[in-house]
């Protein structure tokens, strides 16, 4: 049993829904116990716009300034309303590189990112949720605006290809035990004897749906989740040279619910 909290750490550049995005990371911190960091990077070049020094360290303070006014504005309210204490720093500097340094320090379980509606977060080709796939081996949660997580509500869980959360998530129980009953099971099968809605009685019961995989398999996984109502997609990702990372990428891009990524399985 774990004796401190998990640490999750939301990522954001202050374009995406915030509020959305840390209402998902705070129901899952209520769930598993967590503390929640909120971390934004500026892009140096987006602040300095002259090679001056000391046009420079004006432009670079006056940005502080206005950065850290924008973060408390938006995360005092969403603090108070939910009783959570929300731990802030931004930084000024390369994206990359200020990002992967914040996560070294912090040694977060968890980090939580908005679904992008678009590429142009990047970092030389990789947009943010390449890198963090990339670098971060614990959990990833996609946090979808589509699909908000409510905290105090029960998550309605869907499980996709296994009858129960990774054991990669080490704190699965306390996930189902928050949650809807019964469990959504969702399994993408090679052959033509798949067949959907078939209930499996276990310890926890749990209705299983089984897709062909084929060109149409995601989309037809995507219909079912939202038929279903559900607000969190547990999805194992397996080690760093498992057949389903690449599968990952296009889970993020084609599910319109929010997704809770697994651990590397190789992580210690």
């Amino acid at each position: 049993m774990r004796k401190n909290n998990y640490k999750i750490v939301v990522l954001s550049d202050l374009k995406d829904d915030v509020k959305s995005i840390l209402k998902s990371a705070i129901t899952l911190s209520k769930v598993i116990d967590g503390e929640i960091k909120f971390f934004h990077v500026r892009s140096a070049s987006d602040v300095v716009e002259k090679e001056n020094q000391l046009s420079a360290m004006r432009s670079i303070n006056s940005e502080f300034k206005t950065i850290d006014k924008k973060i408390q504005q938006l995360l005092a309210p969403i603090s108070k309303e939910y009783d959570v204490a929300i731990n802030a720093k931004f930084s000024i500097g390369n994206v990359k590189n200020e990002i992967d340094k914040y996560i070294k320090e912090t040694q977060p379980d968890i980090i939580v990112l908005g679904k992008k509606k678009s590429t142009s977060f990047s970092f030389i080709g990789d947009n943010l949720t390449d890198f963090i796939l990339k670098t971060h081996r614990g959990v990833i949660m996609i946090s979808s605006v589509n699909t908000n997580l409510e905290p105090g509500k029960e998550i309605t869980l869907g499980i996709l290809n296994d009858t129960k959360p990774s054991s990669s998530l080490d704190f699965a129980d306390a996930l189902i035990k928050n949650s809807q009953k019964p469990l959504k099971s969702f399994k993408i099968v090679k052959g033509k004897d798949s067949f959907e809605g078939a209930a499996t009685s276990t310890k926890e019961k749990i209705v299983e749906f089984v897709f062909e995989k084929n060109d149409n398999s995601i989309k037809n996984l995507s219909n079912y989740v939202s038929k279903n109502n559900i607000n969190l997609l547990c999805v194992n990702r397996g080690d760093q040279n498992h057949k389903n990372k690449a599968d990952v990428k296009d889970l993020i891009g084609k599910i319109n619910t929010s997704l809770l990524i697994s651990a590397d399985e190789n992580i210690h």
